[in-house]
């Protein structure tokens, strides 16, 4: 299961950066998409993955680790997928108006000869 986890945050982490390299506008916020997503399971999975673990501790077991999960990596991971919509937004927005203004959706606003 972690080997598995592992392998899906280097791939979205391989995409997001080989798209960022990439010199059209929506390539690059789609990588930068995928490289929040990295991000997100990232710290996700630093909280330990738990399945049926209850984050809230009560007294049917000891406190321990084992028996419970982290609900501090769950609460950044909610807010980071919040920040990372609305700035998806605001890049799509600025992208289609440079789109409209300058014609092109390259990054540096020039074609490719």
């Amino acid at each position: 299961m972690e080997m598995m986890l592992a392998l899906a945050v280097g791939t979205l982490t391989g995409g997001g950066i080989y798209l960022l390299l990439r010199a059209r506008v929506f390539d690059v916020i789609v990588g930068l998409t995928l490289l929040s997503y990295a991000v997100n399971l990232f710290i996700f999975l630093m909280g330990r993955a738990t399945v049926g673990a209850a984050p809230i501790m009560d007294g049917k077991f000891l406190p321990t680790l084992q028996h419970y999960a982290d609900p501090l990596p769950q609460a950044l991971v909610l807010t980071a997928i919040v920040i990372s919509f609305a700035m998806t937004a605001v890049m799509l927005v600025i992208a289609l108006r440079t789109r409209a203004e300058t014609g092109s959706d390259h990054v540096d606003a020039q074609e490719p000869q």
